[in-house]
């Protein structure tokens, strides 16, 4: 999964291709590279951002995605949203995928989900963007995730939602510290007994800025690859990235490796 955001403080690059056209442009690149989908996001989750309003949120990713749909028409397409108003749009602009970092917080995503026949993605958050970083605090954090998205799952299909098009996500960086992140990346697998697929995005996170004694995301991607290729040998289907085709190069040789052959 390609990561495409279009907004102008994300924490990664900036919101380097806040321009249309510049975002459709990049969006096009990430799928040469090799990425299977691209998930658009109009509103940062950076550590302490702000919401923005609805109808900014739609009108930075409703065009992205009509861009791309119609410049790969068989690209898969998600959109980084917590808003179920931001989510109808998308798919209706051609989004397959709901990406929704606080699970389903407004019930009406699961809804729109289900009207859609979309995938939707369930990922775990203490707290919300503005506070989540203030002082994260688990007696077990694995533990914890694990039961917040079973309960997730479940409550998507009591929606009425299919499982096979449900995926979870623990949530790196998003109210956890270096220790809980590294605690859930060891434990992984742990997360593959939900009935969903499981997706991880510890791209460029600032967690692996401290392990390597980097400042600056965009300078963060030996650690992104080992997180990367640390996640698809433990059990995780899909790995949320910035830097598509170095990772797809990366993962093919751990696959090979894993598998036994070419």
């Amino acid at each position: 999964m390609g990561v495409l955001n279009v907004t102008p403080d994300s924490f990664s690059d900036g919101g380097l291709p806040v321009d249309e056209r510049a975002a459709v442009a990049h969006g096009a690149r990430l799928a040469d590279e090799g990425a299977d989908l691209v998930d658009v996001g109009g509103e940062s989750t950076r550590p302490g951002a702000a919401p923005v309003p609805v109808d900014e949120e739609i009108a930075r990713v409703v065009p992205v995605i009509e861009g791309l749909r119609a410049s790969h028409p068989e690209l898969g397409l998600s959109v980084d949203t917590r808003r179920a108003e931001v989510a109808r749009a998308a798919l209706a602009a051609g989004a397959h995928v709901v990406n929704d970092v606080s699970a389903g917080a407004d019930p009406d995503t699961f809804e729109a989900a289900r009207e859609a026949g979309a995938g939707l993605v369930l990922m775990h958050m203490q707290g919300d963007p503005r506070t989540m970083q203030d002082d994260p605090r688990y007696d077990d954090v694995v533990a914890e995730v694990h039961e917040h998205l079973r309960e997730r799952v479940e409550a998507a299909l009591f929606a009425g939602l299919d499982a096979d098009r449900l995926a979870v996500d623990p949530g790196i960086g998003f109210g956890k510290d270096l220790g809980h992140n590294l605690e859930l990346l060891r434990a992984i697998d742990r997360l593959a007994d939900l009935d969903a697929a499981l997706v991880l995005g510890a791209s460029r996170k600032r967690f692996l800025g401290t392990l390597m004694g980097v400042d600056d995301p965009a300078d963060r991607l030996e650690g992104s690859l080992a997180a990367a290729v640390w996640g698809a040998t433990h059990g995780v289907d899909v790995v949320r990235v910035h830097d598509v085709r170095p990772t797809v190069r990366a993962l093919a040789v751990a696959d090979a490796i894993a598998r036994g052959g070419a």
